[in-house]
């Protein structure tokens, strides 16, 4: 197992998983993660659980994040296989990571260029990451594919991943100094066509809770 709450560029090459050729940030991505029955139970757990997103700080806007989002059960048997594929995969400590959340997008909603680390001078930093640290690795799964638009742009090296079902997409959201890296702000954008599925996984420099 890594350090705690570190996984590494090397083992998620080694593991599969394709290397976004850029010296800005560590972004990876990985077709097929998921099989079609395991996207599509993760997908029915969606919908029985699903609640309008919120957001840490908008910016005073109130459309920043217009998704909906479920915090999915950790003994629910999809849920548990899902957690394994990601620890064989990224060899991060369990303890370390939030609970699973899903999002749903339908036809126009979106998530605005943002960053899932907390901002060090932000209002909320404290109350976030006093417990846990600072988020280190996100692991961010596409359970559909979705009919136009919904893809995930990486503003600052001009990259846009486009939803596949069972595809992941990761990157650390720290640079190799362990402070915070503005170049993973993403952008999830709108919804054209049809309806976004997406499980999230956030691992933390510390345990969680």
């Amino acid at each position: 197992m890594n350090a705690a709450g570190e996984s590494s560029v090397e083992r998620l090459a080694g593991s599969g998983m394709q290397r976004v050729p850029t010296d800005r940030l560590d972004l990876l991505q990985q077709r097929d993660f998921l099989s079609p029955e395991h996207c599509a139970d993760l997908i029915a757990l969606i919908d029985t659980g699903r609640r309008p997103s919120t957001i840490a700080d908008d910016n005073g806007d109130a459309y920043f994040r217009t998704s909906e989002t479920c915090d999915l059960d950790a003994g629910d048997p999809a849920v548990e296989r899902l957690e394994a594929l990601l620890l064989a995969l990224n060899g991060i400590d369990p303890a370390h990571g939030e609970p699973v959340q899903g999002q749903r997008y339908a036809v126009g909603q979106e998530f605005k260029p943002h960053t899932d680390y907390f901002a060090p001078d932000g209002q909320d930093y404290a109350r976030f990451c006093s417990v846990a640290g600072q988020r280190s690795w996100t692991f961010m799964i596409y359970l559909n594919d979705v009919e136009a638009g919904g893809g995930t742009r990486f503003k600052t090296i001009r990259k846009t991943i486009h939803p596949e079902a069972g595809k992941l997409l990761c990157w650390n959201n720290r640079r190799v100094d362990g402070r915070v890296n503005p170049n993973t702000l993403h952008h999830g954008m709108k919804v054209r066509k049809g309806t976004k599925y997406v499980i999230t996984k956030w691992y933390r420099e510390l345990p969680w809770g």
